[in-house]
């Protein structure tokens, strides 16, 4: 049973070579500590990797200069001890502004084909960067366009020779453009690759997961649960390695709500209808990674479900019922609701199993990596 497992796992690096996406290796493999047969992320070859880059980016990351309020940075509200999530439901941000969505893992970001949770248009760590520290809807880091920060910055003792390092000798290191390219650096080093699942499938350790474990990754691939279908491959998303960025990556209404009017969906937040304006995409959101996932909850893009246990049963039901209140409605009957969610039959004793193979994607050394830690904190190094 594990062998066909194995096989759904890298399948997506198989695609990759089959469909010739290029990509441009990292200077050191030292990045990344990939198993065999996971190829290495996609990196712009305007944006290279280097260790300089990585170390400035993880600074920067971390630095609360970089919000309007002085007091927030990007690991605000992606914390590692939470898979870089912040355990929120509706982020808040630098105005106090509570967000419509909660903030989405980094972890693996590198390999995402579409970032955010309803834009296929963002593909770039780069431009996505700008987002929130610019935009305004929501307002998040809610930086100035006037970029005074950048003169905070520039006066750091530290700051100067780290970009000259990383950017080498040009005239003005110290630019926008150079922050967002470091911190999207240093995103791209997150990578999750530890879990005692991998060291399963990976280093064939068969005392890794438990039975119950390997009894949930059976249900996880089987008929009629099919919850590799939209959560498969090497990084459990269908939105993450499977096909080059350039083909088109498929967004999900997963019947989480039915409300009756002209939207099934609250109007604060209808997913990719809010760029198309089409009736078919109101609900459709991306399918985000299941590596770390029990460190991530609350679940959904708006974090409506509380728990692993709840969101199984939202799928064997084949969309959730909210029986009261103002988003009152039966999902299940979501017109807009993918096809391939049908719901199932499930028993207490199958949906523990399902646990079980979920906690199995924990990496327990991604959340205690130094590499990926504050470095403003006394011990975490500078």
């Amino acid at each position: 049973m594990r062998r066909t497992t194995r096989w759904a796992a890298c399948f997506a690096a198989l695609w990759l070579g089959v469909l010739g996406f290029s990509r441009v290796p990292a200077q050191e493999p030292s990045f990344w500590r990939l198993p065999k047969g996971v190829p290495s992320p996609e990196v712009p070859s305007g944006n290279p990797m280097s260790d300089a880059k990585v170390v400035l980016g993880r600074r920067l990351f971390y630095d609360t200069r970089l919000s309007g309020n002085g007091t927030q940075s990007c690991g605000s509200c992606h914390e590692q001890a939470k898979a870089f999530t912040d355990g929120r439901a509706r982020s808040v941000g630098s105005t106090g502004q509570l967000h419509a969505r909660g903030s989405m893992s980094l972890v693996n970001v590198a390999y995402a084909s579409v970032l955010t949770w309803a834009n296929p248009a963002m593909t770039r760590l780069e431009d996505q960067a700008l987002v929130p520290m610019y935009g305004d809807h929501p307002v998040e880091l809610g930086l100035s366009r006037s970029n005074r920060w950048v003169d905070a910055v520039k006066r750091d003792a530290d700051y100067p020779q780290m970009f000259h390092s990383a950017f080498g000798d040009e005239p003005e290191a110290v630019t926008t453009d150079n922050v967002v390219k470091a911190i999207a650096t240093f995103e791209r080093s997150i990578v999750s690759m530890r879990s005692p699942y991998d060291r399963y499938h990976f280093d064939r350790d068969d005392t890794a997961i438990s039975d119950a474990a390997r009894r949930g990754e059976v249900l996880f691939h089987s008929r009629p649960l099919s919850c590799f279908t939209c959560h498969g491959g090497v990084h459990f998303s269908g939105a993450m390695g499977a096909a080059p960025r350039s083909m088109h990556v498929e967004l999900h209404n997963t019947g989480l709500y039915n409300l009756a009017g002209a939207l099934s969906y609250p109007s604060s937040d209808a997913g990719l209808y809010e760029l198309t304006h089409e009736m078919k995409d109101v609900g459709k959101f991306k399918a985000p990674t299941l590596r770390n996932v029990a460190l991530t909850a609350p679940y959904m893009h708006d974090g409506s479900v509380a728990t692993l246990e709840e969101a199984i049963d939202h799928y064997a039901a084949g969309g959730r019922t909210v029986v009261s209140g103002p988003n009152q409605g039966v999902g299940r009957a979501n017109p807009n609701k993918s096809p391939t969610l049908q719901g199932f039959p499930l028993t207490s004793a199958e949906r523990a199993d399902l646990v079980a193979f979920l906690e199995s994607l924990t990496d327990d050394q991604l959340t205690h990596d130094p590499r990926f830690a504050n470095p403003w904190v006394a011990g975490h190094g500078q």
